[in-house]
């Protein structure tokens, strides 16, 4: 969930772009968020102390690159799904190439 979105604060467009960042490291790691942690210290997290979740190294440039755009602080810096086709689609590329 999107840190405004855990301060109760109004949410739009900009806190599904920062969910999506969620999954797409969800995938990327396939590891499970915030492990370790109970519902509130998440919150916590996330929502007062502006932490995020780590970007392995092994993630592929591309693919940290859009999570970490995802994940901004500001929200109306987060990109906009539509802005993120073009990085999904170079992304999809790479992916097809490879598996060739």
């Amino acid at each position: 969930m999107a840190p405004e979105v855990l301060r109760n604060e109004p949410a739009n467009e900009m806190c599904d772009v920062y969910s999506f960042g969620v999954i797409l490291w969800e995938l990327a790691t396939l590891r499970v968020p915030w492990s370790g942690l109970n519902p509130m210290q998440v919150v916590g997290a996330v929502g007062f102390q502006n932490k995020r979740l780590d970007i392995p190294k092994e993630v592929d440039p591309l693919v940290a690159s859009i999570i970490s755009s995802c994940w901004d602080n500001d929200p109306s810096k987060r990109p906009s799904f539509s802005q993120l086709l073009s990085p999904l689609k170079k992304l999809q590329r790479l992916l097809v190439t490879e598996s060739l």
